[in-house]
């Protein structure tokens, strides 16, 4: 009888190792709203008093029917307060309607705290005017569909280190959770959310967290041409991506950021990745590698968002009045002919 005990016992073990083995990895449930996004509004004048907008209502449809479920809604909110650090009544409004119409058309919202380089450049100042930023803005989407999620602060940096940008990060998100207790709320590492820094990460014990990081390697490809990337790149012309070795480090960079996942048990959102437009590079290198990001974070289990709808990396014409074909095609595969998926 014991014999028998022991080997049901040992049946038993091998089986649970099996299955354990083939359970898939965290991820943020069914009900998400964020899987295929493009960031939007980051640098338009709808938000300056009397600007005249580029983005019209309109393309949240377009974005909707293209095969999107969320927009990534980028704010420079600072520069919209007063000496009390209050937000102007009429930039809130206009905060309101942006994420009514994106919801209207059936999209996810991130709302996301953009001025990443002024508070990376002084952590004080950050801390005061993000904390005045989310105690105005977290209660006022406190009854929002669960689509509308928070990210607090954009691509932390240089004065916010690893251990300045932790401390940061649980106060701020302390007080989104006094008015939105299970708000999703998007958080990265350090270094511009880069890979390198997801072992610095400290994250509190929260169910609701979902862990970002921004994808743009190599830069001499995706930054070629770009004007505030620095000397050596603004000068870079010419250079090309899509052979097997540029695909085997997009697949151990995302392997990497799936281990740190697993072992974290955090889902994850690639919240920005792509390739500078102005820079002359054919777009057929520039589609290529949309399709290998986009498709290598779906493989492994992330949301993604691509940068960005216009200005530049361009993925909706405004002198078209369209798509840029090429790069809808990659990002939606379901937008591609027979032909084009070979």
């Amino acid at each position: 009888m014991n014999l028998l005990r022991s080997a049901f016992a040992l049946l038993l073990f091998v089986f649970a190792g099996c299955a354990s083995a083939q359970t898939p990895p965290p991820q943020l449930g069914m009900d998400s709203p964020f899987h295929r996004g493009v960031n939007v509004l980051g640098y338009d004048p709808y938000w300056k008093a009397g600007g005249t907008p580029r983005f019209q209502w309109r393309y949240f449809g377009e974005i909707h029917r293209a095969g999107f479920d969320f927009v990534r809604l980028n704010l420079q909110a600072f520069q919209f307060m007063d000496a009390q650090n209050r937000l102007q009544p009429q930039w809130l409004a206009k905060l309101d309607t942006v994420v009514n119409e994106a919801t209207k058309a059936g999209l996810g919202i991130l709302i996301d705290e953009h001025d990443f380089d002024t508070c990376s450049a002084d952590a004080n100042m950050c801390r005061t005017k993000l904390t005045a930023f989310w105690q105005q803005v977290a209660p006022r989407f406190a009854a929002a569909r669960r689509s509308v999620a928070f990210e607090i602060l954009n691509e932390p940096h240089d004065q916010l280190n690893g251990d300045v940008w932790n401390q940061l990060f649980a106060q701020e998100l302390a007080i989104v959770r006094q008015t939105n207790p299970t708000r999703i709320v998007v958080v990265g590492p350090t270094h511009w959310n880069g890979i390198e820094d997801l072992s610095l990460l400290k994250l509190p014990a929260d169910p609701n967290l979902l862990v970002t990081f921004h994808y743009y390697h190599p830069m001499t490809f995706t930054h070629q041409g770009a004007g505030w990337a620095g000397p050596e790149l603004q000068k870079l012309h010419g250079v090309t991506w899509g052979t097997a070795a540029d695909k085997a480090v997009l697949a151990a960079d995302f392997d990497k950021v799936r281990a740190w996942a697993d072992a974290n048990h955090r889902p994850i959102l690639l919240g920005e990745f792509g390739a500078f437009d102005l820079s002359g590079t054919p777009v057929q290198y520039r589609a290529a590698y949309a399709d290998a990001v986009a498709r290598a974070a779906e493989a492994h289990h992330f949301g993604w968002a691509w940068w960005q709808f216009d200005g530049n990396f361009i993925l909706w014409d405004e002198k078209a009045n369209g798509w840029n074909e090429p790069i809808l095609k990659a990002l939606i595969p379901e937008k591609r002919t027979a032909g084009e998926r070979g």
